[in-house]
């Protein structure tokens, strides 16, 4: 595993360079958000995809989170309607999720097999911010939680001794929050929100 300590403010522009060379060659990266820290692989890695799996012990009805650089990239992956679109302006950028209706650009193994949706969302971190202009299309994302247990992990020598074995890359931003994001449910005709986190649910 690589291990980065990259600055949460002015990200270095090399090892943000580098940290996309990973993500390009089909490795696993974990990297902090305005919630908590994350894994994160490209879209279309199959094998990339399954490994995160495997480190949350998941199944296929896992929503996973398409973590896209502003409001105009979501549209690319999801249905959007005139209210939806002044919901996410208003709570973009910032610590929601939103599951959506997806578009036929988002591949089927990303999809909610049933509903056929996806978790979207805008984050509000600089780092994630560069590591999206560098990469040029959304994260594959899903939360840091062990299986078995209830909260993200969030020190990073603790992430660093637990993940060596199991992801290519950990970008030390030191020390993140514990709270992952309020998640909306916006496949309806009314928004829903179906887990309170970090983000003020009363905006909805």
């Amino acid at each position: 595993m690589q291990y980065f300590q990259i600055h949460p403010d002015n990200p270095q522009k090399r090892l943000i360079r580098q940290a996309v060379d990973i993500l390009e060659k089909g490795g696993v990266i974990v990297y902090p958000t305005d919630s908590c820290y994350a894994y994160g692989c490209t879209i279309g890695n199959k094998s990339a995809l399954e490994r995160i799996r495997k480190l949350r012990d998941v199944d296929k009805d896992h929503h996973f989170t398409l973590v896209c650089r502003d409001l105009s990239e979501i549209a690319n992956y999801a249905k959007i309607t005139n209210p939806v679109y002044r919901l996410l302006k208003m709570a973009t950028p910032g610590p929601y999720t939103f599951i959506m209706e997806a578009t036929r650009s988002v591949p089927k193994r990303l999809l909610h097999p049933k509903r056929k949706s996806i978790g979207l969302r805008v984050p509000d971190h600089p780092v994630v911010s560069a590591l999206l202009s560098a990469l040029g299309h959304p994260l594959m994302s899903a939360t840091l939680i062990a299986p078995g247990e209830d909260l993200p992990m969030s020190d990073p020598d603790e992430i660093r001794s637990r993940l060596e074995k199991h992801v290519d890359l950990l970008i030390d931003c030191g020390s993140c929050g514990v709270e992952p994001t309020t998640v909306v449910d916006l496949t309806s005709d009314y928004p829903q929100v179906i887990r309170q986190g970090r983000g003020d649910a009363g905006i909805f």
